[in-house]
């Protein structure tokens, strides 16, 4: 069920739909997931219908923590889910024009590794702006422990946090660059782009193949592209889309089996420490 068959004039779709952009970043933060995060919204809408409106003072704030409440919940099956997942796990791609916010893809996975209330305490206040007060009813904590919840998250996630913005076209160029030398096969050029100690995630999801584990080191991620090079040269990958992708620079590529590819590159005094490839086919399919 969407607000479409709605009328416009609908007192709940009226007052639901401006918000729904935002209720859907407040999930897909929460979740990692596009598909998860628009399932909660849409539970939070028919939820919304079936209130009495008139008694909610403020919609964007009831329904915020509606949406945060129901993400608390899922998050309980997602990571029984997380623990049989096969090989490394990476949040879905989201392909923007404009970053909203810093939370880049290096602190959505920082994130995975705090509570349920730590991840939400953070989120809200740190990342949305939501005052303590409110955060404290959403998880139904007083606002000494959301505090408390929020500085314990913020302490495990401070070296995920981007210490400086790059200059977007400077992250593009070198997105750019490692998309040609690494399908070109120039590893002289794609060896001087690395950093010593950079490390490579590849999600495959077990639909597709992909490495079962993190990739680490300079030298074997270089080994590792040296292989992946031959395969591109005999079957080929079409660049569709340079752009930020979780907040770093990367593009979006179609590879020989026809399917969407994702690579993200996290960048430090400008060289590549990290490359994150989406390969699981279900991740990418808000992509098409």
């Amino acid at each position: 069920m969407t607000t479409e068959g709605i009328q416009p004039g609908d007192g709940a779709a009226a007052s639901f739909d401006p918000l729904r952009p935002l209720l859907t970043r407040v999930a897909y933060r929460m979740l990692g997931s596009v598909a998860d995060a628009e399932d909660v919204v849409q539970d939070a809408f028919i939820r919304w219908l079936g209130t009495d409106r008139d008694t909610v003072r403020e919609p964007a704030a009831f329904l915020r923590r509606t949406v945060t409440r129901l993400c608390l919940d899922q998050i309980k099956s997602a990571r029984v889910q997380r623990e049989t997942y096969v090989g490394p796990w990476l949040p879905d791609p989201l392909v923007e024009e404009e970053e909203e916010d810093d939370v880049t893809l290096p602190l959505m996975l920082a994130l995975e590794r705090l509570s349920p209330l730590e991840r939400a305490a953070f989120l809200l206040h740190d990342v949305f702006g939501v005052e303590f007060d409110e955060v404290a009813k959403t998880i139904d904590r007083d606002p000494a422990a959301t505090r408390q919840l929020a500085a314990r998250a913020r302490t495990h996630v401070r070296d995920a946090r981007p210490r400086y913005r790059m200059e977007k076209e400077r992250g593009l160029e070198i997105a750019n660059a490692f998309f040609a030398a690494s399908r070109s096969g120039d590893m002289g050029a794609l060896g001087a782009m690395l950093a010593a100690d950079v490390g490579m995630w590849a999600d495959g999801g077990g639909k597709r193949p992909a490495a079962m584990g993190v990739v680490t080191g300079h030298d074997i991620v270089l080994k590792l592209h040296r292989s992946l090079a031959v395969l591109f040269g005999k079957y080929g990958s079409t660049l569709v889309h340079t752009g930020t992708i979780n907040g770093l620079p990367g593009f979006v590529t179609r590879e020989a089996d026809g399917e969407f590819q994702t690579t993200a590159l996290e960048i430090e005094d400008g060289k590549i420490t990290a490359i994150y490839v989406m390969r699981n086919p279900d991740k990418l399919k808000h992509m098409h």
